[in-house]
């Protein structure tokens, strides 16, 4: 039997980074409010915040590749957040693959509610929801 993990999850994004939580027995997450960013730098307190909340066991960061799979322009910029989220808080952080997230995040929100689905912090969110579901597909833990 695996020990139960919390963890968090992060779209990164320069005006809003969406965010998830969740847990790896059912291999499920949920969204959570996103935090607005200016210029990619969130409130670092709403972001100790959540951290206090829901005490993740890890963090995982969604990584925007081409699709191609080479870099761009916000590859850097996550990478560097997924760094400053591991050494403020000392919690382990992943980087997971997150190309076309936002696209299906979008489908399945219009799906469910039609254009009043599609609002941005929904996408955000749901995003990270996505890119947390596919790191437990992808690492049984």
């Amino acid at each position: 039997m695996s020990k139960a993990l919390t963890v968090l999850a992060f779209d990164y994004g320069e005006k809003r980074i969406g965010v998830a939580v969740g847990q790896n027995i059912t291999g499920t997450a949920n969204p959570l409010n996103p935090l607005n960013a200016k210029d990619g730098q969130p409130d670092w307190l709403k972001v100790e915040n959540i951290i206090k909340e829901w005490l993740p066991n890890l963090i995982v960061v969604g990584l925007p590749l081409n699709m191609d799979a080479t870099e761009q322009l916000l590859t850097k910029r996550a990478t560097k957040f997924a760094n400053r989220l591991n050494g403020r808080f000392s919690i382990k952080v992943e980087m997971m693959d997150e190309r076309l997230s936002s696209v299906e995040a979008r489908e399945q929100l219009f799906d469910e509610a039609g254009y009043q689905g599609l609002k941005k912090s929904s996408i955000d969110s749901q995003a990270a929801v996505l890119i947390l579901e596919s790191w437990f597909r992808e690492n049984s833990v």
